[in-house]
C-alpha cells in the first residue's frame, strides 16, 4: 500500500513544472494581434512550410488556441499578406506620381524616399521571397498593385518625355521599360535581407542617382520601341 508521503512525492510538481511561469491571459483581441506578429517572423524566418503546430509551439500556445481565431493556414497568411502588404500601401503615393505640376524625376525621388523604408524591412522581403518559391500568390498580388498604381501610369509619363503620345493603354514592351526602375531600387533590399550583403544605412544618394540613369535612358528606349514598332 503506498503510503501518504509517498502519495505527495508522486503528485508533486516536477522542479521544470515548479519554475515554469504561468502564461499570462491575454485579452482576445491582444491574443489574435500576438498571434499575427508571431506568424510574420515565423514565415519571415522558415517560408511557408513551416507548420500551424509549429507555430503555436513558438508562440507557447496550443494549436487549439490558434485554430480559434484562424482555422486554416491559408487564412493566417491572407492576415499576413493585408498587414505586411496591402495595409502598408500608402494612398498618397499615387496623388504624388499624378501631380504634374511636380517633374517627373522630382516625383519619382519623393516616392522611392518614403516606399523604400516601408519596404526595407526583413519580414516583408523575406516573405515575399519564400511566398514565391512557394507558390503562394502574395508577390502576384502585390505585384499587380504596384503595376496598377505605380509602373502603368509611370508608363505614360516616359510617353510624354519620349514624345510617342498614344491613347492606347500601356503595351507590354511599355511596361518593360517602366518596371526598370522599380526592379533595381528593389534589388537593394534583396541584397539586404536574402544576400546579407552591405547596403548604406542612407538610400537617398542611390536613389537619387537611379533616377537620374533611368531618366537618362527609358524615353530614348521607348522612342527606339515606337521606331521599331512604326
Amino acid at each position: 500500500m503506498v503510503s501518504r508521503a509517498a502519495q505527495r512525492i508522486s503528485t508533486a510538481a516536477t522542479p521544470e513544472q515548479a519554475v515554469r511561469p504561468k502564461r499570462r491571459r491575454l485579452s482576445p483581441e491582444a491574443r489574435e494581434r500576438e498571434i499575427v506578429d508571431g506568424a510574420i517572423q515565423f514565415f519571415a524566418e522558415v517560408g511557408f512550410g513551416g507548420g500551424l503546430r509549429d507555430l503555436a509551439r513558438r508562440l507557447d500556445i496550443t494549436h487549439q488556441n490558434l485554430f480559434r481565431y484562424f482555422p486554416t493556414k491559408e487564412a493566417l497568411i491572407e492576415r499576413v499578406y493585408l498587414e505586411v502588404y496591402f495595409n502598408r500601401w500608402q494612398p498618397e503615393w499615387e496623388t504624388l506620381m499624378r501631380d504634374r505640376s511636380r517633374p517627373l524625376a522630382a516625383r519619382l525621388i519623393a516616392f522611392y524616399k518614403s516606399y523604400l523604408p516601408v519596404i526595407f524591412r526583413y519580414d516583408w522581403v523575406r516573405i515575399f521571397m519564400f511566398a514565391g518559391l512557394k507558390g503562394v500568390d502574395i508577390p502576384q498580388r502585390y505585384i499587380g498593385i504596384i503595376q496598377d498604381r505605380l509602373v502603368g501610369p509611370l508608363a505614360l509619363e516616359l510617353r510624354e518625355l519620349a514624345q510617342t503620345r498614344s491613347d492606347a493603354p500601356p503595351s507590354a514592351q511599355e511596361l518593360e521599360i517602366a518596371w526598370g526602375l522599380h526592379g533595381e531600387l528593389f534589388y537593394l533590399a534583396i541584397r539586404r535581407w536574402v544576400y546579407g550583403l552591405a547596403v548604406p544605412d542612407d538610400l537617398s544618394p542611390l536613389i537619387e542617382t537611379s533616377v537620374s540613369r533611368f531618366l537618362d535612358g527609358a524615353p530614348a528606349a521607348l522612342r527606339k520601341l515606337g521606331t521599331a514598332q512604326s
